[in-house]
């Protein structure tokens, strides 16, 4: 038995902790920013299943284009002018004044479409995002964690 054995902390030093720290919270932002990527192609994808369970079609006026919406103006058989407050899904390429054909769900006209356009054409955009994002991440990750002990 040894009465005079000293224990000694094995804590890593003071910047080694804190380069650990922030490439945990680099490796968060970068599952935070996967998932909400992820929850986006599920919610177009559920949008589109909306529609197509209670399928309308009609002919909508574009009545603004602007960067984080379009609008549209369509009448519905029941002889309603209908405009959702979001915008259209799937906008690229219209013009103000341009007549387009749509699809809308029936049970709520808040969710229309470019007829012939889905949640695929969500999935280059969002899938090239995440990799420009992992692609700047994890560099930084691995200098902040080994990179910089060496330099």
């Amino acid at each position: 038995m040894v009465d005079d054995a000293v224990q000694t902390s094995q804590r890593a030093p003071a910047g080694v902790r804190v380069r650990r720290g922030v490439a945990r919270a680099l490796l968060v932002v970068g599952g935070v920013v996967t998932l909400v990527a992820a929850l986006l192609m599920i919610a177009a994808w559920r949008d589109d299943q909306a529609i197509e369970a209670n399928l309308g079609n009609a002919t909508a006026e574009v009545v603004s284009v602007a960067f984080n919406r379009t609008v549209i103006r369509f009448g519905t058989p029941d002889g309603k002018v209908q405009s959702p407050s979001q915008g259209v899904l799937y906008p690229e390429g219209l013009e103000v004044g341009q007549l387009v054909r749509i699809e809308y769900d029936t049970t709520n006209t808040e969710l229309a479409r470019i007829w012939g356009r889905g949640a695929s054409l969500a999935v280059l955009p969002i899938s090239t995002f995440l990799l420009v994002v992992w692609a700047l991440l994890l560099p930084a990750i691995w200098f902040t964690r080994r990179g910089l002990r060496r330099l």
